[in-house]
């Protein structure tokens, strides 16, 4: 019998990269890195199976101490290290990046609602990158990262005959990449990030 899957049997992908974020000052680059990731996963808790691909030693063990699993990552760019987290999965799925610090819980659920009715979901940056995308299963998936990437996911979904959704997810499009955007971020920011923003006095 067809119907809503439950969250249960979603799987949330979150590659994390060792070292990324070259464009912050390198006194934050690993503390922002690792306290954005913690505060994603915190919002991934609870809307599915996570898994993080990482080869990042402190990375692995921040995503580890949350409850998720770990995927080595391929070291070929992120479209392979998502790609080898959805190796052997079959059901909805989300792909959701790790600088995303103001992410919310209802942020990602709603991605999985569209997930699960089998619309092809996509949240684009500002600069026309991706920062989250929702699959109604992993064979909807293609590695089209790297820059102008969301206009190439619009393109592939609408060629696999998929409802295309973009939902204006605030919390999703507050990408962090250099120190405007730390010094940017709203109240709403996680608290590892926000911990981290007052240490520094961001």
């Amino acid at each position: 019998m067809g119907g809503v899957r439950t969250p249960g049997r979603v799987i949330v992908v979150i590659p994390f990269r060792e070292g990324g974020k070259s464009r912050l000052p390198e006194r934050l680059r690993r503390e922002a890195g690792l306290a954005m990731l913690a505060d994603v996963l915190a919002a991934a808790a609870g809307n599915g199976r996570v898994l993080v691909v990482t080869d990042d030693p402190e990375g692995a063990r921040v995503a580890a101490d949350l409850g998720a699993v770990l995927v080595p990552d391929p070291g070929t760019g992120q479209g392979a290290a998502v790609a080898a987290a959805l190796v052997g999965a079959t059901g909805p799925c989300l792909v959701v990046n790790a600088d995303l610090p103001c992410a919310t819980s209802a942020d990602l659920a709603l991605l999985v609602g569209i997930a699960c009715r089998g619309a092809f979901g996509l949240v684009a940056a500002p600069d026309g990158t991706t920062n989250a995308l929702a699959l109604p299963s992993p064979a909807a998936f293609a590695p089209l990262y790297g820059a102008g990437s969301a206009a190439r996911f619009r393109a592939h979904g609408t060629a696999l005959g998929l409802e295309l959704v973009e939902p204006p997810l605030a919390g999703l499009t507050q990408d962090v990449d250099t120190i405007a955007d730390l010094e940017r971020l709203p109240g709403g920011v996680g608290p590892r990030t926000h911990a981290l923003l007052e240490a520094v006095g961001a």
